[in-house]
């Protein structure tokens, strides 16, 4: 903890706080989005249904349900813990055990595979609900250590700072998987144990690389106890922000739209990887790399296409360029029904990269400046990071119930069409006098 005296808008802690999207991005590209897809994937090679608790399940569907439910376990969690956080002024603390506890379970999913199909969806389900409950944490301090004339640049900057650094690793585990000898990994599962190997290295590059943004982030000041009340504080505050909301019909119609257009794009970026392994007709030998060159191609076009989208947004103004990016998200939904080729997914994967990061960071930063004059900075990014989960429960249960019925996820994933369109039109309901410059 660092016992340097905080200033706000210091460029060091600035950049500590940005460095944690370092640490931690690893976990939804190699783990969301690359390697753990490709890894589950190749474990329904003769069937892709499998038995549990009793129903059959599609795979894809199976880790869509699973997800799901993480997502409504963190739409109760989030609140809660928050609540505690605010009162006691312990956020940092929350954040390290997420992160610690992310970690972990990351190294745990070394063990997974169909023989103990239940431990790996353990901790799977572990590593998802750690990495999203920290975010509600690390998000908070934003407006808190930044000004607002800062917070769409130090956003956008952790953005790419975190694709940078997870393509880093993903590289590396690229290696690990093309040329297993190299790293003394041999055998007829070679490169299935070096998906697994890659598993472990995000759970340490996440530990290692946190410790700098642990030291410069703020100490609290606050010192309670928790007493009886503070266990529903979150949620009492929750309500509270809600009503509060109610009355700033900026924020209410800004969050209305965001849960809308969420629930298409958390779904679409979870589910690329699997769409990728399934539906794209790969040459014989080729998939595993071709999906793992497909989505380093995502990271590093976004880490142009962040700080590209800043800058759209400091000359249209935020609200405008989420438009835009909605409706090219509407196109890319549409273009991925009917690609079916290797070069085509390299293509639609580029497309994903220019525009995925850009409307990550400008939600986030675009709320961060709407939130009013307040101490409790973590119970709006509470009711923000609650409304997105939400959003991805309803989206994932959505593409995944399609999914079961269908057999296809090209049909599924044309929902998404009509949710991003919808999304777009909420936003461009938005007056341009309910907002200030900064946000218009």
């Amino acid at each position: 903890m660092s016992k340097n005296k905080f200033i706000k808008g210091d460029i060091k802690v600035l950049n500590a706080w940005a460095f944690y999207d370092w640490a931690n991005s690893v976990y939804p590209l190699v783990i969301s989005s690359a390697v753990f897809p490709i890894y589950y994937g190749s474990l329904f090679v003769d069937d892709l249904y499998v038995e549990l608790l009793g129903f059959n399940f599609k795979n894809t569907a199976l880790i869509s349900f699973l997800t799901a439910f993480a997502f409504v376990v963190l739409s109760f969690m989030t609140p809660l813990l928050s609540g505690i956080a605010d009162y006691m002024g312990n956020k940092k603390k929350f954040l390290k055990f997420f992160c610690y506890s992310g970690s972990i379970s990351c190294m745990g999913l070394y063990w997974f595979d169909l023989s103990n199909i239940y431990f790996g969806l353990f901790f799977y389900f572990t590593a998802l609900i750690s990495f999203w409950a920290s975010l509600v944490f690390y998000n908070s301090y934003l407006p808190d250590i930044a000004f607002k004339n800062q917070q769409d640049a130090i956003s956008a900057k952790g953005y790419a700072l975190g694709y940078f650094g997870s393509v880093l690793l993903l590289v590396f585990n690229l290696a690990m998987v093309m040329y297993p000898e190299t790293f003394g990994i041999i055998g007829d599962n070679s490169e299935s144990i070096a998906m697994r190997y890659s598993f472990v290295s995000v759970g340490i590059w996440w530990i290692i690389f946190s410790q700098y943004t642990f030291y410069f982030l703020p100490a609290p000041n606050k010192k309670r106890e928790i007493i009886k009340d503070v266990i529903w504080n979150g949620f009492k505050e929750i309500i509270d922000v809600w009503n509060e909301l109610k009355k700033i019909s900026l924020i209410k119609n800004y969050l209305i739209a965001f849960f809308i257009y969420s629930s298409a794009l958390q779904t679409v970026l979870l589910i690329a990887a699997y769409f990728g392994e399934q539906e794209i007709i790969w040459p014989e030998g080729e998939k595993t790399i071709g999906l793992i060159v497909s989505i380093l191609l995502i990271q590093l076009i976004a880490i142009f296409g962040a700080i590209f989208t800043s800058k759209l947004s400091e000359k249209f103004g935020n609200i405008f360029t989420l438009i835009i990016l909605n409706l090219f998200w509407a196109f890319l939904c549409i273009g991925a029904y009917f690609i079916n080729q290797p070069l085509e997914f390299y293509i639609a994967a580029g497309l994903v990269g220019l525009v995925m990061g850009g409307i990550q960071a400008l939600s986030r930063s675009t709320f961060s400046k709407m939130i009013p004059k307040t101490e409790n900075t973590t119970s709006y990014f509470s009711f923000f990071d609650v409304s997105q989960k939400i959003s991805i429960v309803f989206g994932m249960t959505l593409f995944a119930f399609l999914d079961q019925i269908t057999g296809s996820m090209r049909t599924s994933i044309l929902v998404f069409v009509v949710i991003f369109l919808i999304g777009a039109f909420l936003l461009k309901r938005i007056k341009i006098n309910d907002y200030s410059n900064d946000v218009a």
